[in-house]
């Protein structure tokens, strides 16, 4: 739940995988991976301070700072700010801060650690037919690693990660005439992972390695939860090329859980580069499984009663596609057919006030994007969506997932450091839930734009400003919260 609230940092890297990824990163993850890394300080030291204000009452400001020296790293970034959203009671105000320091012991080993804080303090007036003018939600998140990377021999290296976190969250729902009513959710998390790799053999790189993992969750407001969980994974991947220009992965995956019993995921893939490698042709499949939350298994509430008789969810997913990359690295373009099969999808039972298991759902489509630098310092991203999401048993439709998505953002450099650029989003065909009287419906399409500019004035100060919601959509993602509105957002950032 750490990006829910959480901003990227300055000396953060957020990089997507796509496919399944299930091997090294976990049963769950079958669609995918979201990697959100510190980046190690290097070069001279430096940094940077910025602020933005605009429209809703919003300020933020963040300052950033890294640098080596000798055999030691750092980078550190701190933000934070207010908003006042359009609602009501639908103010936002947070901080955040990472932290990386890393230290060269031997041409052998080095050694770091990172922490990550965050702290929000939010109005929540729930859906806009409720309107609630006092509900408060604050919470604490709290993560921190140590690691060390090893060299045993010239062709075997391993990183080990011992990792912590710490979450706390409180509602405060004052009633009139009554108490008021808080809940209180923590949760702690403990994992140690560990990972060698071996590129002895020709063209071959073997990855193996154990996650130990425990989890505890206390919730007052659902039930009294009080409930552990406790992980043990081993799991190998080999990367192989037999050939040049052909390239094979396979790896297996056991996660024993003490509460839900063992697993066992997988994940193959195959990639062809041809046409002098300016082409492209790949495809994977992979398994997963997915342990219901306490939540799903023991809430309780005056609207919500968890399932105890929740079985696990698995789910399998295949998909194939092309990359064609333009001469001159001037873009690329890619297509792909994603298709992910589930058993026992976890989902809202019909009438939304708890979880059931799905007998069969099925997730499919084509996903096309391109990147494309044009003739006149024109950079170029689009990218559409086509998807089919069934629950095979009901036949029906899943929840909240459009049909049809598209994106577009184009961006030019006029020279004399200042650029500009504009983009869309696009989503249709989506069925939703009505806030007020939980019936199924047919959710409204939307199309969003935005604008935005920079100028680097000297080598240290650089200004900038952006539209967001240019034409002012009146839009809903989910039924019952509406986004916001035009907004008008500018900011200066120095480097020293």
């Amino acid at each position: 739940v750490y990006l829910g609230g959480a901003c990227v940092g300055v000396c953060d890297s957020l990089e997507v995988a796509h496919g399944p990824q299930s091997t090294l990163y976990g049963g769950e993850a079958v669609g995918g991976v979201v990697s959100l890394r510190a980046q190690r300080g290097a070069g001279a030291p430096g940094g940077s301070v910025s602020a933005e204000a605009g429209s809703f009452g919003t300020v933020q400001g963040a300052l950033a700072a890294q640098g080596e020296h000798g055999a030691t790293a750092w980078n550190v970034s701190a933000q934070g700010g207010h908003t006042d959203n359009q609602r009501a009671n639908n103010y936002f105000d947070s901080a955040n801060t990472t932290l990386r320091l890393d230290r060269t012991v031997s041409d052998h080993t080095s050694i770091g650690g990172t922490l990550r804080w965050f702290h929000g303090v939010y109005g929540d007036p729930g859906d806009r037919y409720t309107n609630d003018p006092d509900n408060q939600d604050r919470e604490e998140n709290l993560l921190a690693t140590a690691f060390a990377d090893l060299k045993l021999a010239d062709v075997w290296t391993a990183h080990v990660v011992l990792g912590g976190q710490d979450r706390r969250f409180v509602s405060e729902n004052p009633r009139a005439g009554r108490a008021t009513q808080i809940t209180v959710v923590k949760n702690r998390r403990a994992v140690l992972d560990a990972q060698t790799s071996y590129t002895g053999f020709d063209r071959q790189r073997i990855t193996g390695g154990v996650t130990a993992e425990a989890n505890h969750t206390r919730n007052t407001g659902f039930g009294d939860i009080n409930k552990k969980q406790g992980l043990f994974a081993v799991f190998a991947q080999d990367e192989f090329s037999p050939v040049e220009n052909i390239f094979l992965t396979g790896g297996l995956r056991s996660d024993d859980f003490d509460t839900f019993g063992r697993a066992t995921t997988g994940r193959a893939t195959a990639a062809w580069l041809v046409a002098q490698r300016a082409l492209k042709l790949r495809a994977s499949y992979g398994t997963a499984f997915r342990s219901p939350s306490f939540l799903d298994l023991y809430g309780r509430s005056a609207f919500y009663i968890g399932n105890p008789t929740l079985r696990p969810e698995r789910a399998r997913g295949w998909d194939a596609g092309v990359d064609y990359y333009f001469a001159q690295k001037r873009g690329t373009f890619s297509a792909t057919w994603f298709d992910t099969d589930f058993t026992d999808l976890i989902a809202s039972s019909p009438d939304f006030r708890s979880e059931v298991n799905i007998q069969r759902a099925r997730t499919r489509g084509v996903e096309l994007s391109a990147q494309a630098v044009l003739p006149g310092a024109v950079t170029l991203r689009a990218s559409a969506t086509y998807l089919e999401a069934d629950n095979l048993t009901s036949h029906t439709r899943l929840l909240r997932r459009p049909r049809q998505s598209d994106s577009l953002d184009a961006w030019h450099d006029f020279g004399g450091g200042v650029s500009a650029g504009a983009g869309v989003v696009f989503a249709a065909h989506r069925r939703d839930v009505d806030a007020r009287t939980f019936a199924p419906i047919d959710a409204a399409d939307y199309t969003v734009t935005r604008a935005y500019a920079a100028w680097q004035a000297t080598p240290r100060l650089s200004l900038k400003a952006r539209l967001e919601n240019l034409l002012d959509e009146k839009y809903e993602p989910v039924n019952g919260y509406p986004a916001l509105g035009f907004g008008a957002f500018a900011g200066a950032e120095w480097k020293f």
